[in-house]
């Protein structure tokens, strides 16, 4: 069993009322402000880079130029999920309330270049609820859509993204995981059959996976991600990944936690102002959040993992349409996350493109279901002088 932090971290305690409902259901449709919580603008080099290394993606089609040049981009482009690194989501209103990322929808239109600039909008479009729930006695799920534009107001990418709110102190007197056994604990032996998983992945590349040659029920070649820890966390962040605010120190944090107080809370041991975000990598922060006993993953990281394995699948010259995933189960410190596909139909769409359905799945090591998912990927066909490319690559001047 997971004992509780000695010290106690206060956050603000919201609950659900029938005014707070109202109020929020009148925002129905607003598009937010979200200038505090875009992280990046530019598809820089090095912000490709850092964002890459922060989902432990080694693909050179994001971070070696003379191998990009070769490729039909022509240049280093950005992975799909980075999207997340230029804005992922911010708070916004049920004041006091705790919140989970639940799920999200992705769908990609174009390819993000090097250098490209990339303009977000985020939408709010209601929620559902006030109903039951046995994690916090009752629930909300927001349900918000961001859209991804490029410097020449193309549309890039679109995230339908859903958020489950509760009541912080329900939540800890339910208590679900507090009987778990955290942090697992490894054996040197199994520690190293986990790396030498993970140094045996491998991207396709520029071997070209033809459409012709899939077959339904085959395979994925399976991606693994942990132990998880804290420098995971926080390369992730510095990559661009926090769903929130943009992180700060000393004065200009201070300065968005006097208009936003619910954005912080002082830390027992250090008297420090913490974000309410680092419940990701601050026990006592995750305990108030919820009963968590340990810290976890963020959502929005644990779908590029998926998007990891399904650009390592599809080689340079595919596409990854869209994706779905669910977070069923938290990924905390110390578990090993095993990410794995399955073709479960191909087919010619109304489009004429070769599509490829995938179903995925991530199970830890207690073999629980962290996060199913599915996805849809267009692939080069030996048949067709039209590749999934020639109508979404940038033309050349």
């Amino acid at each position: 069993m997971t004992t509780e932090p000695t010290k106690k971290v206060n956050m603000t305690e919201g609950v659900f009322t029938d005014e707070l409902i109202a109020e929020m259901r009148a925002k129905t449709g607003i598009i937010l402000r979200i200038d505090q919580g875009i992280n990046n603008e530019e598809a820089t080099r090095m912000a490709i880079l850092k964002f890459a290394d922060g989902i432990g993606d080694p693909n050179p089609l994001w971070r070696n130029e003379e191998y990009a040049k070769k490729t039909r981009f022509g240049s280093i482009i950005a992975p799909p999920s980075w999207v997340f690194a230029v804005f992922a989501g911010i708070n916004f209103g049920w004041k006091g309330l705790g919140g989970f990322h639940s799920s999200t929808d992705a769908e990609f239109y174009k390819p993000i270049y090097r250098n490209d600039k990339i303009t977000p909008q985020c939408q709010f479009n209601g929620f559902d609820g006030p109903k039951p729930s046995s994690f916090a006695e009752k629930v909300i799920v927001n349900k918000k859509e961001n859209t991804y534009r490029n410097q020449n107001n193309e549309l890039i990418a679109k995230v339908n993204w859903f958020v489950t709110r509760m009541e912080r102190l329900k939540a800890r007197q339910k208590g679900r995981d507090s009987a778990m056994k955290l942090p697992h604990q490894w054996a040197e032996k199994e520690l190293k059959e986990i790396e030498e998983q993970i140094l045996a992945e491998q991207a396709r590349g520029s071997t070209i996976r033809y459409w012709e040659d899939v077959v339904v029920g085959e395979t994925l070649q399976p991606i693994t991600k942990g132990p998880l820890g804290m420098t995971d966390e926080i390369a992730y962040l510095i990559g661009g990944g926090a769903p929130i605010a943009r992180l700060a120190a000393h004065g200009v944090m201070l300065r968005n936690y006097q208009t936003h107080p619910a954005w912080a809370y002082r830390d027992p041991d250090t008297g420090a102002l913490e974000p309410i975000f680092s419940v990701h990598y601050n026990k006592a922060a995750a305990f108030a959040q919820g009963g968590l006993p340990l810290p976890y993953d963020i959502g929005f990281q644990r779908h590029t993992w998926q998007m990891h394995l399904l650009t390592n699948w599809m080689g340079d010259d595919g596409w990854l349409k869209k994706t779905h995933v669910e977070f069923r189960r938290f990924v905390y410190f110390a578990d090993v996350v095993r990410l794995e596909g399955k073709v479960v139909d191909k087919y010619i769409d109304d489009n004429g493109e070769r599509c490829v359905d995938i179903e995925t799945t991530a199970i830890n090591q207690r073999n629980e279901m962290v996060m199913p998912g599915k996805a849809t990927i267009i692939l080069v066909s030996k048949e067709s002088t039209k590749g999934p490319l020639d109508s979404r690559l940038r033309q050349k001047k």
